[in-house]
């Protein structure tokens, strides 16, 4: 892990920079099975399924019989900790809904908009190396309180054929339509084209790794809309001589086990905090079970000593975080003055992993920079406004001149008179 003491500000530029893959080297691959895919349905999907995920599928969705022998497996501590997240999921996306209200712009000229579900969205949820049922609940609950009328669920399946019982679970429990036993590239392909057993989504959610990027990425420029680009997952900690040594350094490996491409930087004007940290981390290191991708992360993460509070607040909207915990004293002042960040967590008890799983936020949240223009999924993330307007004869006799001039002066004749005609009527 490198620890940089008073970096000059020329240098900020590369501390910013992620330790992500330029996903565009992969585009020939992707194209190829997103082709076929498109072409050969079903068939390409388990093909591809057999090749990438070791496994040979006779359906690719799951049955309602394996959706109720998998819930049997699952523990009951595990279903009741899976529904309070979902009720608090619930009801922090449920506090977003849009009221939208009419408005006289003009005399006799209304305006409005409304809120409409998109009809069809894909979850993905990935596989790898552990079931992330927390997603499931993430994309799913909001998706169903917006009121998308068909809610398609990816997964890679194990060797035996299986899905995860948690996620099916979860799946169930947040009101998933359809669940498909497909991953990686395919499974975006299926969501973007549409197959025998897969409908085709008119939007695509969820993470994965650089391949179901990279796909999310080309079937978005014309196919299908996406949810936002995506990375590996990161974290910054803002922290001052106050803050609890171990609970930085716990959230910091919290973020790093996600995978060996993560990142996780604590930015600080205290350097008395850098050894307590550091010492910290490598102590609750070694008693971690995923401590060998969590150490390849530690890799590219870093500890950043800045010289006072103002350029620690410069340099996080700088590096516009996924996560951002603040541990200092002023916590809220400082919080104020993010601009750019996916998800805050204020004060020492509020640690990511609240976050990730039960307090009630997305945990689905832009990475790699894009805080600086992207939101996490909301509840607008499933539904599209309408506008629309209505206008009486007294408003168009009062806005038509305008139209007409403005129509005019772009040389526009038959949007001029589209005004022109109605004006000779009354």
């Amino acid at each position: 892990m490198e620890i940089i003491k008073y970096p000059s500000k020329e240098d900020w530029s590369s501390l910013v920079k992620r330790p992500a893959l330029d996903v565009t080297t992969l585009f020939d691959t992707v194209r190829t099975v997103l082709d076929e895919v498109r072409q050969e349905g079903d068939a390409a999907v388990k093909r591809y399924e057999e090749k990438f995920d070791k496994v040979t599928l006779a359906n690719l969705q799951v049955s309602e019989v394996e959706i109720e022998e998998a819930c049997e497996l699952v523990s009951e501590e595990l279903k009741q900790a899976i529904r309070t997240a979902k009720d608090n999921i619930e009801k922090f996306h449920a506090s977003q809904r849009f009221t939208g209200h009419k408005v006289e712009t003009t005399p006799g000229v209304t305006c409005w908009q409304k809120a409409v579900a998109i009809e069809k969205v894909g979850l993905y949820i990935p596989g790898g190396t552990a079931p992330l049922f927390s997603t499931v609940l993430m994309l799913a609950v909001p998706a169903h309180i917006a009121g998308c009328k068909e809610i398609v669920l990816c997964t890679p399946p194990n060797k035996e054929g299986k899905v995860h019982p948690a996620i099916l679970f979860a799946a169930r429990t947040a009101g998933v339509s359809k669940i498909v036993k497909a991953g990686g590239i395919q499974a975006i392909a299926a969501m973007a084209y549409g197959t025998e057993s897969v409908p085709k989504v008119y939007k695509i959610f969820g993470p994965g790794n650089q391949y179901v990027t990279a796909a999310k990425q080309l079937v978005s420029l014309k196919d299908v809309a996406i949810d936002m680009p995506a990375g590996p997952s990161e974290v910054e900690v803002i922290a001052d001589e106050t803050a609890n040594p171990d609970f930085i350094a716990a959230d910091f490996l919290s973020q790093a086990e996600h995978g060996a491409d993560s990142q996780a930087i604590l930015v600080t004007a205290a350097e008395s905090m850098v050894s307590p940290v550091a010492d910290a981390i490598s102590r609750q290191l070694s008693e971690l079970s995923r401590k060998e991708i969590t150490e390849k992360a530690l890799e590219h993460s870093r500890i950043i000593v800045l010289k006072d509070e103002r350029e620690v607040i410069d340099f996080t909207n700088m590096y516009a975080p996924e996560h951002l915990i603040i541990q200092t004293k002023n916590y809220a002042h400082i919080a104020e003055q993010i601009e750019n960040a996916g998800s805050v967590f204020m004060g020492p008890y509020t640690p990511e992993s609240a976050g990730d799983y039960a307090s009630g936020t997305n945990h689905t949240l832009p990475t790699n920079g894009y805080a600086k223009a992207y939101s996490g999924v909301n509840l607008d993330s499933f539904i599209k406004k309408i506008t629309f307007q209505e206008i009486t004869a007294e408003g168009i006799r009062s806005l038509g001149g305008t139209i007409q001039v403005m129509a005019g002066n772009e040389q526009l004749d038959a949007h001029r008179n589209a005004v022109t005609i109605r004006l000779k009527t009354i």
